[in-house]
């Protein structure tokens, strides 16, 4: 199945775990900008150097630098199918995803919403756990996807932890610059005919099996 896909929701509202699902289950490539960051700051590149006051602090980096990281991830991979998670975060990004595809003679498939509110973000945030391998960065949830041993990441075997940018104060920062940017890009997608809004409040499951049922039939 042939799917390009991008998922949009607040900090916190599982788009990492369901883009993951998605690739696992469906075959597509994973493209989560978040990961492309944290990896540059682990290796203290000079996109990392402006980018992490900015995701210390909870704030968006400019569009210019994440429109430059997804184009050479495409002009590198070439990819057909992948899930965006984390990008793109505003109307800007969206107008530039549209040029890269286009370049690329490529169209999205669909652009699903994941629901929840400010409180279950800033909950849910709070319980979470990620892996501290920087090759393997799986997150768990305390709440409703724990690991099979506590503090222990089920994939690679090394220990979890909280990350920096989870603290509520952070999250609270994020949260509120994810909704200053976000009326745009939702109804240029919803003006595409591509948005397909989803609850995220729901068991992982079935957040999942709704995405799902909502995509377009592909050969």
């Amino acid at each position: 199945m042939l799917m390009r896909l991008v998922l949009i929701g607040a900090p916190g509202s599982g788009k990492g775990t369901q883009a993951r699902k998605l690739c696992d289950r469906l075959g597509l490539l994973y493209i989560g900008t978040g990961d492309i960051l944290r990896e540059a700051i682990r290796q203290n590149s000079t996109v990392a150097r402006e980018a992490k006051p900015l995701i210390d602090a909870g704030r968006l980096v400019p569009d210019t630098m994440a429109n430059d990281m997804v184009a050479e991830l495409f002009r590198a991979r070439h990819p057909e199918q992948f899930v965006m998670d984390g990008y793109p975060r505003t109307y800007s990004q969206a107008i530039a995803l549209d040029a890269l595809l286009a370049q690329q003679f490529l169209k999205l498939d669909a652009v699903v919403d994941l629901a929840v509110s400010d409180d279950d973000v800033v909950r849910r945030i709070g319980s979470r756990r990620c892996c501290s391998n920087g090759a393997c960065g799986v997150c768990y949830n305390l709440e409703f996807q724990r690991p099979k041993l506590p503090n222990i990441c089920d994939r690679c075997g090394r220990a979890l932890m909280i990350r920096d940018d989870d603290g509520e104060a952070t999250v609270r920062t994020r949260l509120a610059e994810f909704h200053a940017n976000t009326d745009f890009l939702i109804e240029h997608y919803r003006r595409a005919g591509l948005l397909k809004e989803i609850s995220a409040t729901d068991p992982v499951e079935t957040i999942y099996q709704n995405i799902v049922k909502c995509l377009p039939e592909r050969g």
